[in-house]
């Protein structure tokens, strides 16, 4: 007869990867799905994979499936079966979701990693509704989701805290209606040529062309505003692509750094995920211990000057001739998959794809637990 040990045996937590969305970054996500939900560790948690589909309705997957895809080798299947519901008041912070169509069908979620980038992600909405919904999640909050997302008011932030950024000029929709040919010709006298024009809130390069003449700025324009209904016009800089991940709440650590080589002109969407041979990664980037270490203090110094939490991968252009560096932007849900550069930043610092995710998922219950302290109710 077996003896009893009088262990008490953990339960497993919860986790629920939530996938898709409603972006021009649909498909990178569930990439990136595909790699997290395969790395999850099944001794510690039971994983339920949520996808969200272009419309946002949300689909609890019966049997995830991984697929092949031609342009992007490994992703998450998306099967749209059920009318799924979300409930936040079944239980205290969790996340409850059922099928209408079948009451028997239910999951509740412990923990949210949300893996959608861009827009309806990545940008404080879906952050917002797990604020409301009080289910710890890994990512960055509402308001460094928010901010990151926003390459404008991210500039404006860094400036203020005395961080390096590219010179730029920020239209809206209705100004370039109205005055477009004053907008080009005063943002090429102050920026002067080539220029980058990029939409304000997406990511992976969506909506981004490099202007080299000034004919082909209208053009340009009217591209990126298809994606967002702000656009910057950035000056282009000789540079070399420099990434740094960061990881952490009230004290964030910054990971080795890593040199993006374009195969193409610039790392456009295509460069990132259809062409197989777009881009080279060095990691660590060669540069001078000096000059590293002081890129890696600015990238901590970013991350928390807007006001991210949990995670972000911090990108850099390091000027070719005068060395000088300045931050481009910040990513709180960058790429995850396998090959991705943050989270093969932080292997070659020392921390393993799987034993990040297990501090991501930390980090969102020590902020849950945090925040769950604070007094919500008048003196």
């Amino acid at each position: 007869m077996a003896q009893k040990t009088g262990l008490k045996k953990t339960a497993k937590i919860k986790i629920g990867v939530l996938y898709g969305g409603r972006s021009g970054e649909h498909d990178v996500s569930l990439c990136s799905a595909a790699s997290v939900f395969s790395a999850l560790d099944r001794n510690k948690y039971e994983v339920t994979a949520i996808g969200i589909d272009r419309d946002g309705r949300w689909y609890v997957q019966d049997r995830p499936q991984i697929i092949s895809d031609k342009d992007f080798g490994r992703k998450m299947a998306l099967k749209k079966k059920g009318m799924w519901l979300v409930n936040h008041f079944e239980q205290k912070n969790k996340l409850h979701l059922y099928d209408i169509k079948n009451k028997n069908k239910e999951v509740v979620v412990d923990v949210v990693i949300p893996v959608l980038h861009g827009t309806f992600g990545e940008d404080g909405t879906l952050q917002g509704l797990l604020e409301l919904a009080m289910v710890p999640y890994v990512g960055a909050d509402v308001t460094g989701s928010a901010v990151g997302m926003d390459k404008d008011i991210a500039k404006r932030l860094l400036n203020e805290a005395g961080i390096p950024v590219v010179p730029s000029v920020t239209v809206n929709k209705q100004q370039w209606k109205d005055n477009s040919k004053i907008i080009m010709k005063d943002a090429l006298a102050e920026l002067g040529l080539p220029v980058f024009v990029k939409p304000v809130c997406t990511g992976s390069s969506v909506g981004v062309k490099k202007v080299k003449k000034k004919e082909a700025l209208a053009a340009a324009m009217n591209f990126a505003f298809q994606f967002d209904t702000r656009v910057m016009i950035e000056k282009a800089v000789d540079c070399r692509e420099i990434e740094c991940a960061v990881l952490g709440n009230e004290n964030p650590a910054g990971s080795v750094l890593g040199e993006i080589i374009p195969k193409h002109e610039f790392y456009s969407y295509e460069a990132k995920y259809i062409d197989p041979n777009g881009a080279a990664l060095n990691i660590p980037a060669q540069i001078n211990k000096v000059l590293s270490g002081k890129i890696r203090k600015i990238a901590v110094e970013g991350y928390m000057a807007l006001g991210c939490t949990s995670m972000a991968r911090v990108d850099f252009f390091l000027d070719k001739k005068t060395n000088k560096f300045y931050l481009n932007e910040i990513n709180t849900l960058p790429g995850f998959t396998s090959i991705s550069m943050y989270p093969k930043l932080w292997e070659a610092t020392g921390l393993k794809y799987s034993d990040l995710l297990d501090k991501l998922i930390a980090l969102a219950i020590d902020r849950h637990k945090k925040r769950l302290e604070i007094k919500t109710e008048g003196i």
